[in-house]
Parts: structure tokens; C-alpha cells; sequence
């Protein structure tokens, strides 16, 4: 399984396991200049920006360690700029991280969400 298989597996386990949750999927792979969100949704009250992390082997740490300060500022600007370019949004919203862990084989082993993961600032 190549490495943009496992993100595309993982965004998929990462959508299911949301909406068992309760979650409302908007949009997924939102794109625009400041980067890239894997996942938009609504969540009770508020709106939810969500970053995947999926991997096949802990050799260089948990899916969750791979998010460094830059990504975080480059979530937090495209989160701001998906608010600025779309109407009839929740006031409250946060950045969440589904963290997907495969086996070689390509079966779950772990899916976890860590709420608020990424604050404002």
C-alpha cells in the first residue's frame, strides 16, 4: 500500500467513524492559497475543521507527532479563510484530529479523535 493510498483509506475509516459520532460531513479536501483541510463538518453547535493523520508503521512516531507548528498555522489560516468565504456558518468552531493507525496489512488497528487538538492561536 503506497503512502497516498494509506491518506485515502484513511480519510474514508476517518468520515465513517465521524458520522457514527454525530458529525455532519460538509466538504472534504478543502482547498484554497493558505492549504488544505481533509474534512469540514457540524457538530452539535459548532463547526469543525478536522485533519487526518493515517499510518502503517510507528517507525518515525504517531500519526499525531507528525503535525508540526507549520501545519498547525497552515490549518488555522485555512480554517479562517473557509469562515471569510461561506455563509450561514456556527460562530463556534474548532480544529479537531482524527489520528488512523494501519497494520501492515492495511486493517485498522487504531482510530482515535482529539478535539480541539489545533487552538486559535
Amino acid at each position: 500500500m503506497k503512502r497516498r493510498d494509506t491518506g485515502i483509506l484513511g480519510e474514508k475509516l476517518a468520515r465513517d467513524f465521524l458520522k457514527q459520532r454525530g458529525y455532519h460531513i460538509l466538504e472534504t479536501n478543502y482547498r484554497c492559497p493558505q492549504g488544505e483541510i481533509d474534512i469540514v463538518a457540524k457538530h452539535k453547535d459548532s463547526l469543525v475543521f478536522i485533519e487526518v493523520r493515517a499510518k502503517k508503521s510507528p517507525e518515525f512516531g504517531s500519526p499525531e507527532e507528525s503535525i508540526t507548528p507549520v501545519k498547525r498555522e497552515r490549518m488555522r489560516a485555512t480554517a479562517s479563510h473557509y469562515r471569510q468565504t461561506h455563509n450561514n456558518l456556527p460562530p463556534l468552531w474548532r480544529i479537531d484530529v482524527v489520528v488512523v493507525e494501519l497494520n501492515q496489512s492495511g486493517k485498522l488497528s487504531r482510530i482515535e479523535l482529539i478535539e480541539n487538538a489545533v487552538s486559535e492561536a
